[in-house]
């Protein structure tokens, strides 16, 4: 057994372990309170140890460091010079679940109100990240020794005693060069790893003040590389660090290909010296928009998100199904994508742990907006998806996205193409607050919140081509259901429902209808999606997104069942029922509505108020649906729902 894997099965004391990036990074998300704060991110700092890593997003304070093995409290800036302080608003206690932020007083570089802070967090785990402290001896050649139990793909080292720059070494440049954290300063030879490669047990320093003089304290913070004893499998990486180096120019965009969707990644020049070349931060949870602007951090800079020449909001990368494209706005910024420079990376894989329940994926609310046109709420869970609407008026089903901002909007009952119709939806919240600006006053709405998840629902962006092709996505099954719409132009959404032959439209009532170039007649797998030539999924350089729906045991359901015109329990595999009904009917003969039905506004004995995804009306309600522990009971005599030798389809979520 190699010596991760033995190292991750012994952490958590069984043979048949598992360890999800979920377990060892997080990014969370979190306004200012002026007091003590328990930030739980399910991060375990208390028993495995690591480093809570913390920035101010609307103000140009430093980045501060806080590790378990310094101590709380304890801190340095990735942007400073400075020796380590004593900060005792900061991270004041590292818990079983996250930590503890200080604040008694306000301090606006860690808690105070009115300000929005980010905190990344990285545990100790062998084949992802370690944290080493040690005292100088100023002896050439010292090793260290770290317990990151493979070859590092990054190091950062900082003296802690004293003023000292931050010394990086990086897989991609020789062992006798050199980076620094807190500089725009291209790669350099020199050092301070004294021309001599790290290995799995340890790494060696030289008698550089920076990394090794006598007396002197340091800290070194390990990054992994490509250690694939990760997820469900024990066969995934979480991490990886490499390198890229743009080949044209005018510049086009770069493709890097990790083999897994990112959810962090750091960027660095390391060819050109210029106050343009920083390193460059972006993460999904603060928002990196796909054909949109990010919002970009620097470790090197205390700029806040869009402040300065180097910061202002661009559309400077794009994450995707298997990596992410730098400057895929050709607009040569050159932070990311210069022609002839050679740039660094490091990548963390997005959240990838199997759900255990509804709940942690899917949220229903019913809301009154307030007279300010401002609606708040919580789901519980980061959303990726949030369809809301108006149920008793007139008013289109909107759908909007973590991936394409929340100021972009497609409609379920259009087939325009994405627009911005004077709402915006803010997904940057890590507990699930959703805030939504420009709605009516006054007026109820109907919110469904779907959080991307393993088995359950994938989002996909993508760039036709007028070719069949495949689409990588990261569903790891086989999508049941798939929505994909052209966002760039006004065409139909294309709806497959288990059928590669056939296909639906979301914006119609319309039956299913055969098509060879939407699908290409080819089943998706547990890894790639198919489309053909069509312009409603494949049109040359037009812009698409896909939803993708699966059945996870307990959580959700995509089926079928033929109608009867008497009443039909519905067997989903749930306990406690089913809290979201979508029903289509698809065979012809009656024209029928995507029907949408909700345990908030009712699905019980009586009445059920449904809405259709594919119309703008108010909602309908008459009683077609019953509960059902299992599921739900379809009710008798509808030509949509229940006609008899008419099939349906469905999407349930428990």
């Amino acid at each position: 057994m190699d010596p991760v894997t033995a190292k991750l099965m012994s952490a958590a004391g069984a043979a048949e372990a598992k360890v999800y990036v979920d377990d060892v990074f997080s990014t969370y998300l979190h306004a200012g309170e002026n007091s003590s704060s328990t930030i739980n991110n399910g991060i375990d700092l208390s028993g495995e140890g690591g480093l809570v890593w913390v920035k101010t997003r609307n103000s140009t304070y430093s980045h501060f460091l806080f590790d378990t093995e310094r101590g709380t409290t304890k801190t340095i800036g990735t942007n400073l010079y400075n020796a380590e302080f004593t900060e005792s608003k900061g991270v004041t206690a590292f818990n079983s679940n996250g930590f503890n932020i200080g604040g008694s007083g306000g301090d606006i570089g860690f808690n105070a109100s009115g300000y929005n802070y980010c905190y990344w967090t990285f545990r100790k785990a062998p084949g992802f990240f370690d944290v080493v402290t040690w005292t100088g001896n100023g002896v050439n050649g010292r090793q260290i020794s770290h317990s990151l139990g493979s070859v590092p793909g990054t190091i950062f080292v900082k003296r802690t005693s004293g003023i000292s720059n931050w010394e990086v070494w990086h897989r991609s440049i020789a062992n006798d060069e050199y980076l620094q954290l807190n500089s725009t300063n291209p790669v350099a030879t020199g050092g301070p790893w004294n021309n001599t490669a790290p290995t799995s047990t340890h790494f060696t320093v030289s008698s550089d003040s920076d990394v090794n003089a006598s007396s002197e304290t340091y800290v070194a913070y390990l990054f992994a590389h490509d250690e694939q004893s990760f997820g469900t499998g024990g066969n995934e990486s979480i991490i990886k660090c490499g390198s890229y180096a743009p080949s044209s120019n005018p510049e086009g965009a770069t493709t890097v290909n990790l083999g897994f969707e990112p959810q962090w990644v750091l960027i660095k020049n390391i060819t050109t010296s210029s106050q343009y070349v920083s390193w460059m931060m972006f993460d999904n949870m603060r928002g990196v928009v796909t054909g949109g602007n990010e919002e970009a951090l620097a470790a090197n800079t205390n700029d806040n998100e869009g402040n300065g020449v180097v910061l202002q909001s661009r559309n400077s990368i794009d994450f995707t199904s298997t990596g992410f494209i730098v400057d895929p706005a050709n607009s040569q910024f050159l932070p990311m994508n210069s022609a002839g420079d050679t740039y660094i990376y490091m990548a963390i894989r997005r959240p990838h742990k199997p759900p255990e329940a509804g709940t942690e994926v899917f949220d229903a609310e019913y809301r009154i907006s307030s007279g300010a046109g401002t609606t708040f709420f919580t789901t519980g869970f980061a959303s990726d998806l949030i369809l809301y609407t108006k149920p008793s008026a007139s008013s289109n089903r909107y759908l909007s996205s973590r991936l394409t901002s929340g100021a972009n909007f497609l409609s379920s009952n259009l087939g325009d193409a994405e627009y911005n119709d004077g709402q915006n939806v803010k997904f940057d919240d890590s507990t699930g607050k959703i805030s939504l600006t420009g709605l009516s006053g006054s007026t109820d709405y109907i919110f469904y919140n779907f959080k991307r998840a393993l088995g359950f629902f994938d989002v996909v962006t993508y760039t036709g081509t007028g070719s069949t092709k495949t689409e990588s996505h990261n569903l790891g099954v086989v999508p049941e259901m798939m929505w994909v719409k052209r966002r760039s132009g006004s065409v139909n959404w294309a709806v497959y429902y288990g059928d590669n032959t056939d296909y639906l439209v979301l914006n119609s009532n319309s039956h299913s209808t055969d098509n060879n170039e939407l699908w290409n007649d080819t089943s998706p797998t547990a890894s790639v999606f198919t489309v053909g030539p069509d312009n409603d999924v494949n049109a040359n350089n037009e812009t698409y997104i896909a939803y993708l729906f699966a059945t996870i045991p307990g959580i959700s359901k995509v089926g079928s069942y033929t109608g009867t015109g008497n009443n039909i329990d519905v067997d989903c595999g749930f306990t406690n029922g089913a809290r979201f009904v979508m029903i289509k009917r698809i065979t012809s003969g009656w024209s029928a509505n995507w029907w949408v039905f909700d345990t908030k506004r009712g699905i019980g004995s009586g009445n059920d108020p449904a809405i259709y995804l594919n119309t703008n009306g108010a909602q309908y309600s008459s009683d077609r649906l019953a509960a059902l522990s299992s599921g739900f009971t379809v009710g008798t005599g509808d030509f949509e729902l229940n006609a008899s030798g008419a099939e349906c389809i469905f999407l349930a979520i428990a």
